[in-house]
């Protein structure tokens, strides 16, 4: 934002805040400037999610929990789907491929809508916009550490301890939260525009969900162009070193670099697309 100071009528100078011309910078350090405002925003969500929520942080458990029965009885008993060469039970095959894609799409069904449910705040204050949707998609953190520890405890059940490679968990979870917030951006900032996308958005995540490893491994994309294409896919490289990481199951190719700078992509075009739109939310919100 730019200021200019200005002489009101009354003889005293007027502060003006006015959005820069052209593609604005992105300006980043107003995040942590305004951190105080994104933790609060982050413990509403938190509170707001389990405050009415009848099941409360019950469903954060049922939630992966069902959808693992569900998996392996149609994918892995029914059809024959398996978790690889590896030996991975498939139960903890599926739960650990559920577990980052769940904050994926949770982040997605939060943040979408994020930007429209803050039109008061969007349209009294000033505060850097990236706040909003950063704090949704910390919002369903919570989640994601519960299922983490039910995946724990599923591994001890099946007597499958993780390996060395947990050590790379921290940069995959980086990875999973950087992919959830840079499609949010591009989302979050057409739901103002647009309103269309409340009905685009669940068809776009039960589409992304097919496309992604989550039910099956990625052994069974064959080989060649398909492979390079599959991986075009952020989630690809994301579930499958998530897999790796926790379960030793198939090693990331060369193509998770491909994943990566995919993500990449997305976040750094999603945080352009998102600072050139916000000149326009208080106004069209």
């Amino acid at each position: 934002m730019e200021t200019q100071t200005r002489a009101a009528s009354g003889g005293g100078p007027t502060l003006v805040i006015e959005p820069k011309k052209g593609w604005a910078h992105l300006e980043l350090r107003e995040l942590w400037a305004y951190r105080e405002l994104l933790y609060f925003l982050a413990w509403r969500n938190i509170l707001i999610r389990y405050k009415q929520a009848v099941l409360g942080v019950a469903w954060a458990v049922l939630n992966p929990v069902v959808t693992m029965v569900v998996f392996t009885v149609i994918f892995n008993k029914l059809l024959g789907i398996g978790s690889g060469k590896y030996g991975v039970p498939y139960p903890i095959f599926a739960y650990a491929g559920l577990l980052p894609w769940n904050f994926f799409s949770g982040t997605l069904s939060s943040a979408g809508s994020s930007l429209v449910g803050s039109q008061g705040l969007l349209q009294k204050i000033y505060f850097p916009r990236l706040v909003i949707p950063t704090s949704a998609m910390l919002g369903t953190f919570p989640d994601f550490i519960i299922s983490f520890v039910v995946l724990i405890v599923l591994m001890a059940i099946y007597r499958f301890p993780p390996t060395v490679n947990v050590l790379w968990l921290p940069l995959l979870l980086l990875l999973a939260m950087v992919t959830a917030l840079g499609v949010s951006l591009w989302i979050s900032a057409a739901y103002v525009l647009y309103r269309d996308v409340q009905y685009i958005l669940p068809f776009l995540v039960q589409l992304w969900f097919f496309v992604s490893p989550v039910m099956y491994p990625t052994s069974k994309i064959p080989p060649g162009k398909w492979s390079v294409i599959y991986n075009l896919n952020p989630m690809t490289g994301v579930i499958g070193g998530f897999r790796w990481a926790l379960l030793g199951e198939q090693p990331p190719s060369h193509l998770i670099w491909l994943s990566a700078l995919m993500v990449f992509v997305i976040f750094i075009g999603g945080l352009y697309y998102f600072r050139r739109m916000e000149r326009i939310f208080a106004d069209v919100v």
